[in-house]
């Protein structure tokens, strides 16, 4: 990844990552104690013919604390928005994965005068905030002093990563030991990262998403609802009850993966964020169909299958 951009944002210190071309711009936010890492093998692919966009959100895997600041999910989005008018750009793809997730629904139902088009991958969304076991888990144990910190470094022995109720229900394949250690490292150094941790999961609430989501009509761009089928923390059936709040959205469903779909599938995700901007373009000129309202890709751990045309080619 390329090194981080660190600015001001309403008096918030943030870091980002600003990478690619000059072609579209696509916003990327990833989860809870996660950071630009989780889309790395993402942006490899799109980064190219795209400019990558990740902010460093305040959710744990941060280096700039923020203290006596609002770091509700509501106010992250704000922050994401605020940047984006900083950095001037508008009609931009915003992509959110797990919480990340989260925040994308909170700006496209807010503010959302930035965003052109909208990706949501496998998130929290709905009643299911903090989402599953993990999130549950992680709420609990912020409440009690020294618990998170405690499980936080457990999870130096590589075992207990893959416990259902820490990341084996995340991703489906062990997450890469050095994005993994770069994450616990920048919660575990820095106890300031860690009162920001705590203050923000004391305002994760399921209202927050439920009032957001009939507010989500109001957004018409193009919306692609990216889920993986055998997700065990975000429920399939949000997929098609987010495209149902979303005029103008169509589902995606990926095989071979859990929530951390950035991680278990980065090349089928990166084709169907690049073509999903591709047919927003050319649905402009009316010179290509609508593709169907729900696709399947399948895969296995080498090789990928797919219902559709091959993702990373131009539309015929």
């Amino acid at each position: 990844m390329d090194p981080r951009v660190t600015t001001t944002v309403n008096g918030a210190p943030l870091e980002y990552v600003d990478k690619g071309g000059a072609g579209p711009v696509i916003v990327l936010l990833h989860g809870a104690l996660m950071d630009e890492y989780l889309w790395r093998d993402v942006v490899t692919q799109i980064a190219p013919e795209h400019r990558c966009v990740i902010p460093v959100l305040p959710m744990g895997a941060h280096r700039l604390p923020m203290p006596g600041l609002d770091v509700s999910p509501a106010a992250q989005a704000e922050l994401v928005a605020d940047l984006l008018v900083d950095l001037e750009l508008d009609d931009v793809t915003l992509v959110g994965n797990d919480t990340g997730g989260a925040i994308a629904q909170l700006l496209a139902a807010h503010r959302p005068e930035s965003v052109g088009r909208l990706v949501l991958v496998s998130c929290d969304a709905f009643e299911n905030f903090p989402p599953g076991l993990p999130g549950k888990l992680m709420a609990l144990l912020c409440k009690m002093p020294g618990a998170m910190y405690l499980s936080m470094l457990s999870l130096r022995i590589p075992p207990l990563r893959r416990l259902p109720a820490t990341f084996g229900w995340m991703a489906k394949r062990p997450i890469p030991n050095d994005i993994f250690t770069r994450w616990l490292d920048a919660y575990l150094s820095n106890r300031r990262v860690r009162a920001d941790v705590r203050r923000m999961m004391s305002h994760v609430d399921s209202d927050d998403l439920l009032a957001a989501a009939p507010s989500l009509r109001a957004f018409t761009g193009p919306a692609l609802i990216v889920w993986a089928t055998e997700d065990r923390v975000m429920p399939v059936d949000h997929a098609t009850r987010l495209a149902e709040h979303l005029p103008n959205a169509r589902v995606s469903l990926v095989e071979d993966s859990y929530t951390l779909m950035p991680l278990d599938q980065p090349q089928p995700l990166a084709g169907l964020i690049a073509a999903h901007i591709r047919e927003a373009e050319t649905a402009v000129t009316g010179t290509h169909p609508r593709p169907p309202a729900t696709t399947q890709v399948g895969g296995d751990n080498n090789r990928h299958r797919s219902s559709m045309p091959d993702l990373r080619k131009e539309p015929t």
